[in-house]
């Protein structure tokens, strides 16, 4: 595999308030190998790491480059498209429309978008003609099941079935459920109809309320559906690993997305320590006040009830891996997968940890119990691509040593 060149950067904070944790140099030396390693073998191209407490930053590290054909070192500030961990904005987004008295998570999503209202539900399937017979549910899709992924509704690339209809041609705005809403776990476009709901209950944009009442509040300057000319050259590009390959694919001339509740989002490794920062504070941050701490504890606990997090097939292997980790144990809250007990193993995240990802390999964890938020972001398909995944997991092992 080929070498890329190697610069690589780490800042350990100190001297600042203290918040109970700790990294001593050593535990940095330690971080910066797990990432140094992954450069310098070629696994991954460019990366960026942070780990942090409720009111520091515990370390930072960046390494690789950003762009290889033009030898681009990354730098701190570099920006990533981080895709799906756009939707736990967007669940916070709900959440605080419920504090607002605008909307509650047990409603039915037909009351604000009627398309819902008495939805289908396939009962029979032809997986190879994708021909598929319909029954209405027995009850109505409501919000809290677009939040959990228990909606019955799912992404092409990760489910079978979703995958034939879509090939059968465009699907309604309300297509037909796979299942009865509540009942198992799938992960889908659940969040991109929640991101309707915000605009139709708030009457914004969903990016302009994201900007107002959310980024610009916790000081998130560098987050946005799209990257301002001004930022280009920090933006890292896309590689796909092809055949033990990275391929390179060069940066567009404009950096944007479509506005979704679902992804789109660029941002940073600091920016989205500052979101992670405000959940650690029970939805304070940046001395704002964005969520009660009724809200991001209903949040990040268990919202599925006896339903698991199941494996998600490779149904598109070019695009996705199977996924996720903790598959077949772990839960699910109001726009994070909760992890559960995992043999006391000290090195891993404490149960009740809660976490996602965007499909380009970025990644998030927060750990309660241990009061710190992690973050590491690559730009790498397919999605829990071997590579990536073992420098994610070398990465949070490094910290569970580390860290007290």
């Amino acid at each position: 595999m080929k070498k890329w060149g190697l610069v690589f950067l780490c800042i350990l904070m100190t001297g600042m308030p203290m918040s109970g944790q700790t990294l001593p140099a050593t535990g940095a030396t330690d971080l910066d190998s797990a990432l140094q390693s992954a450069v310098r073998q070629g696994t991954v191209p460019g990366i960026v790491a942070m780990v942090a407490s409720k009111n520091r930053i515990l370390y930072q590290g960046a390494g690789g480059l950003k762009d290889v054909a033009n030898k681009q070192a990354i730098t701190q500030d570099a920006i990533f498209r981080i895709a799906s961990m756009t939707k736990p904005v967007t669940s916070v987004a709900i959440m605080m429309l419920q504090e607002e008295g605008k909307l509650s998570v047990d409603a039915a999503v037909s009351k604000y978008l009627p398309a819902f209202k008495n939805p289908d539900i396939i009962v029979s399937f032809d997986e190879i003609s994708g021909a598929y017979t319909t029954r209405k549910a027995a009850g109505e899709l409501l919000i809290r099941h677009l939040l959990t992924h228990t909606s019955g509704i799912a992404y092409a690339f990760s489910n079978v079935m979703a995958n034939r209809l879509q090939q059968r041609g465009k699907l309604p705005e309300a297509p037909p459920l796979l299942y009865e809403p509540g009942t198992q776990w799938a992960y889908g476009p659940s969040t991109k109809i929640l991101g309707k709901i915000v605009e139709a209950v708030s009457g914004m944009p969903l990016d302009d309320f994201f900007a107002q009442r959310i980024f610009n509040p916790l000081g998130m300057s560098d987050t946005s559906f799209v990257v301002p000319p001004e930022k280009k050259t920090r933006v890292v590009t896309v590689h796909r690993r092809q055949n033990g390959i990275l391929v390179e694919t060069p940066n567009p001339d404009a950096i944007s997305s479509p506005v979704a509740g679902d992804g789109g989002l660029n941002s940073t490794a600091a920016d989205y320590v500052k979101f992670l920062q405000m959940l650690l504070n029970n939805g304070e941050g940046n001395g704002r006040r964005i969520l009660r701490k009724a809200s991001v504890q209903a949040m990040i606990k268990n919202q599925i009830g006896q339903v698991v997090v199941v494996t998600q097939p490779a149904v598109i292997p070019g695009t996705s891996q199977a996924f996720p980790i903790g598959a077949g144990r772990d839960k699910f809250g109001f726009g994070f997968q909760i992890t559960m007990p995992n043999n006391g193993d000290w090195s891993l995240r404490s149960p009740g940890s809660y976490s996602w990802a965007g499909i380009y390999n970025t990644h998030f964890w927060v750990d309660p119990k241990r009061r710190i938020a992690g973050v590491i972001l690559m730009q790498v398909l397919p999605f829990y691509d071997e590579g990536c995944m073992k420098v994610y997991q070398d990465f949070e092992t490094a910290i569970g040593r580390n860290v007290r």
